[in-house]
């Protein structure tokens, strides 16, 4: 069977879903921070009376319209190509992944729809308190939608609350609430929207920046960036924790991603986190060489972040390819070995039910229900396949997290200066919150790669590669989709930033 798989389609598709993707997160994070910040300025509004305050949140209000509206149409083209180019996983896993996108659909975004209408066109027909609450309603209907679609990338990433179906060859969900409850998903739901308001507050200090420098609009932007910088001071700190708790988790749910993250090939105890390193290109699995050309460790850093023990072990990719009899770890080529028995005694039992075999068919059975959780490694050709890209992910982490550490120091800065009301004299600090936007999505899109890369080959961790969730279509066919969506969704991030940027440019003035 694998030997049939057009392995090029399967980039080519792998490439079109990561593309799109990535568009889909330029929009996301921020919709998911600024709403809640748009709450935040009509709520002094309604507190104070101050029509400034008014003023300031119709401002914003339009870009998050324009943001708004781009998210949603990258968003259900993502959720489209499921359909188009992942067709198998769409089959397999129709039952579990389409509960929560359809919750997402029905309620959440719901939510979201009905409160917008009223947030951006019903300053003068309702009351100001139903309008805040309706701003509120669609901060808080915004992060539900991100909340559902984590759920189901948290499943991927960690399956639980289902089981597999012979007769169907169908994975059925047999606990919802177990799926919603998984530490996956509450970790990506918490990193990712605390993620998102650190992105929402450097864009408001970014644009209230570039009007300091331009010295205009001077009292709103202080305003804005006062909100801002508290808003997303807070919301570093929450990252942190989150990421840490996100190590965590990962450490006991997909320590391949783990051992990725940090190039460790070798297992240790007491061991040390890289915090600065460049890898060999050549190291591959099973190597006993050291995997950095050049490393800055911090000691025992890692054993703390994988199991609160400074002395504790953390297994390297080599102890979870090959395994490790003396830790107790079961390598990926003892899994192929049960994987390959799984798929063999599925084959038997599907065809001796449709020979009418009952005896044959129990029998197959219950040789393939202990070994079922294994039966994704049974495609493998090697386990040499199940490490992810490590020097992506290497890199990724890195410049995510030394980003990361930046942010807070530069919220500190801007409420330092706003305090002392010396921030107009400070063009360097003005210059560089222009700037930090730009770095906020860097470290955006190097989380996301992390997030998503890092459990490659798998669609489903453990249950599902990549290989065999895809579509029978021809590379052509997604080379050229690939290419159509590449133009189309340029064309949105054009369009988007021209809209934003003439926003900016009117500014305030101008309901």
């Amino acid at each position: 069977m694998l030997e049939q798989i057009d392995v090029t389609m399967v980039d080519w598709a792998r490439g079109q879903f990561a593309m799109t993707a990535m568009f889909h997160w330029i929009f996301v994070p921020l919709t998911l921070g600024l709403s809640f910040l748009l709450a935040f300025f009509e709520s002094l509004y309604v507190k104070t009376g101050n029509e400034q305050w008014k003023k300031i949140t119709k401002f914003w209000m339009r870009l998050f319209a324009v943001n708004f509206a781009i998210g949603i149409a990258t968003g259900i083209i993502l959720e489209f190509e499921f359909g188009t180019n992942w067709s198998n996983y769409s089959w397999m896993v129709g039952d579990i992944f389409g509960a929560p996108l359809a919750i997402e659909g029905i309620f959440a975004f719901f939510i979201e729809a009905t409160f917008f209408a009223v947030m951006f066109f019903g300053w003068d027909r309702v009351s100001k308190k139903f309008h805040l609450f309706s701003t509120w309603m669609v901060a808080v209907g915004s992060n539900l939608s991100a909340l559902w679609i984590l759920v189901a990338n948290g499943w991927m990433q960690y399956p639980v609350g289902m089981k597999f179906n012979a007769d169907t060859a169908r994975f059925e969900m047999q606990n919802f609430w177990e799926v919603v409850s998984s530490p996956v998903a509450i970790g990506h739901f918490t990193h990712a929207t605390s993620s998102g308001f650190l992105l929402a507050s450097l864009f408001v200090v970014s644009v209230s920046s570039w009007f300091m420098l331009k010295k205009r609009h001077v009292e709103m932007a202080k305003k804005s960036i006062m909100v801002a910088a508290v808003f997303g001071l807070i919301s570093s700190l929450f990252v942190a924790f989150t990421g840490d708790e996100s190590a965590y988790t990962a450490a006991h749910k997909q320590p391949m991603k783990l051992a990725a993250i940090e190039g460790l090939y070798q297992g240790e105890q007491g061991c040390a986190l890289c915090a600065v390193g460049v890898l060999r290109p050549d190291m591959k699995p099973g190597e006993d060489e050291d995997p950095y050309i050049f490393a800055v460790k911090v000691p025992y850093v890692l054993s703390i972040l994988a199991n609160r023990n400074p002395e504790s072990f953390v297994p390297g990719i080599n102890d979870l390819v090959y395994g490790n009899p003396a830790r107790n770890i079961v390598g990926v080529n003892d899994m192929m070995v049960q994987g390959k028995t799984a798929i063999e005694q599925l084959a038997l039992y599907k065809q001796a039910r449709a020979n009418g075999d009952e005896s044959a068919a129990a029998e197959a059975l219950a040789k393939f229900e202990p070994v079922s959780g294994y039966l994704g490694y049974g495609y493998l050709n090697s386990p040499e396949e199940a490490v992810p890209p490590v020097a992506l992910n290497f890199y990724s982490f890195r410049i995510m997290v030394g980003l990361g550490t930046l942010f807070p120091l530069l919220f500190l800065a801007f409420l330092f200066f706003t305090y002392r009301n010396t921030l107009t004299e400070k063009r360097w600090l003005l210059m560089t919150g222009v700037i930090a936007l730009f770095l906020g999505y860097v470290a955006q899109e190097a989380g996301w790669v992390v997030a998503e890369v890092g459990r490659q080959p798998w669609a489903i961790q453990g249950l599902l590669p990549v290989t065999v969730a895809r579509s029978n279509l021809t590379t052509a066919t997604v080379q050229t989709t690939f290419f159509m969506f590449l133009v189309l969704f340029t064309t949105l991030l054009l369009a988007e930033v021209r809209i934003m940027l003439k926003q900016i440019h009117i500014g305030p003035e101008v309901d």
